[in-house]
């Protein structure tokens, strides 16, 4: 996955969930955040963060933030990210993948992928995860009843004989493995092992991160 007209800036103040205020060149600029979650430790005043120029014109904000760097670690912070690298690299993931079809609607959920096998559908649901402490990794960093649900998706899905996975793309490298966020949501925790015992596979896979790229790396230990 590639980004365009990318620049370096530092962090200055977050108003709220959807802005930042950055100092680029000296001058202070509004930016779009395309994340929506709290990510504290990563966005504090001083921080380098990448930004990415808008081709749309009449977009109030010139700039997407899309990376920063956290103790001289580089992570992506891009929301959509995720399912943009995972769709990239479906066929990898699964070789047997015939067609990979994101956004699906199935039972009282969408999913954020069904790939297409010779042997059936296989439903993947995708997560970002961008905290980190000392090279361990964990979702989420706030609570989701979203991913509860998607989680009980996909254990129905199982159930009735599907195949099922919960893919965790970690988006940044050099980390040392990934597990659920039970301080934050235990709930989620929960059904995360729930999926994991009912046959769901759970993996989480690091990525290769640069300012203006990210890209599926290799797979990383779950502790469940």
């Amino acid at each position: 996955m590639q980004y365009h007209a990318v620049t370096q800036g530092v962090f200055l103040e977050r108003p709220n969930r959807f802005i930042a205020h950055v100092s680029l060149n000296g001058e202070r600029v509004v930016c779009h955040v395309k994340n929506t979650g709290r990510c504290r430790e990563l966005l504090v005043p001083g921080a380098p963060v990448y930004l990415e120029r808008s081709m749309n014109l009449n977009r109030k904000t010139g700039y997407d933030l899309i990376a920063v760097e956290k103790n001289g670690l580089l992570i992506n912070m891009d929301a959509q990210a995720p399912n943009k690298v995972f769709g990239e690299w479906a066929r990898r993931f699964d070789p047997t993948c015939t067609a990979v079809r994101p956004e699906y609607c199935v039972g009282e959920s969408r999913l954020d992928f069904c790939l297409d096998t010779a042997s059936g559908p296989h439903f993947v649901e995708v997560k970002g995860v961008t905290l980190e402490e000392n090279g361990h990794t964990r979702f989420p960093d706030a609570p989701t009843e979203r991913g509860i649900k998607h989680l009980r998706e996909l254990i129905r899905l199982k159930e009735s004989g599907c195949r099922a996975t919960a893919f965790f793309v970690i988006q940044m490298d050099e980390v040392i493995d990934f597990s659920p966020n039970d301080t934050t949501h235990a709930a989620f925790g929960e059904a995360l092992r729930l999926a994991a015992r009912s046959g769901v596979q759970v993996v989480a896979f690091s990525c290769h991160v640069t300012p203006d790229s990210m890209e599926i790396n290799r797979e990383i230990p779950v502790l469940l």
